[in-house]
């Protein structure tokens, strides 16, 4: 079994026009969801093999605040400059070439990417992940080369301004 969690960036801050959108960082709500994103997902008792992300500074920003709720060591991280504007197929690229050895993995990215692939994996039929929302996949395939369309369960989603239970 397989499992992979999508996680769309945390909200990013549009306050200086003078920055590219590879570099613009998290503004104070970002910064704010994505740990308590992190402590949720730890409450849940996920623990990441691999924390994968689009090496965009907000992204980038999401991770190292997701893994330091989740103790996982922020160079651990690694940052894969084809999730960035990724289309479904690049992002399907990334999966397909996943350590094996890994069997649960966060990939960090951007929409509309990350919403059209979890709806390819699980036809969960979302239509906007949220900023910082997490939707969690399972999968019977025992490789990362296996996942294609629909082939995973959609088992968790939550997003930062998800009601209570």
């Amino acid at each position: 079994m397989r499992a992979l969690t999508l996680i769309r960036h945390a909200k990013s801050s549009w306050k200086d026009s003078r920055l590219s959108d590879f570099e613009r960082p998290l503004n104070a709500r970002g910064r704010d969801n994505a740990p308590m994103m992190g402590a949720r997902l730890k409450q849940q008792g996920v623990c990441f093999d691999l924390i994968v992300s689009s090496p965009a500074r907000r992204a980038q920003d999401t991770a190292r605040l997701i893994a330091a709720a989740l103790g996982y060591a922020p160079q651990r991280i690694r940052l894969d400059s084809s999730i960035y504007e990724a289309t479904v197929a690049q992002l399907m690229r990334v999966i397909h070439a996943l350590p094996g050895t890994c069997r649960d993995v966060a990939l960090i990215g951007h929409n509309p990417g990350i919403t059209s692939l979890c709806d390819y994996l699980s036809g969960a039929g979302s239509d906007n992940l949220p900023t910082c929302a997490s939707a969690r996949i399972e999968f019977e395939q025992d490789s990362w080369e296996a996942l294609w369309r629909d082939t995973g369960r959609l088992v968790r989603y939550d997003y930062p301004r998800r009601p209570a239970d």
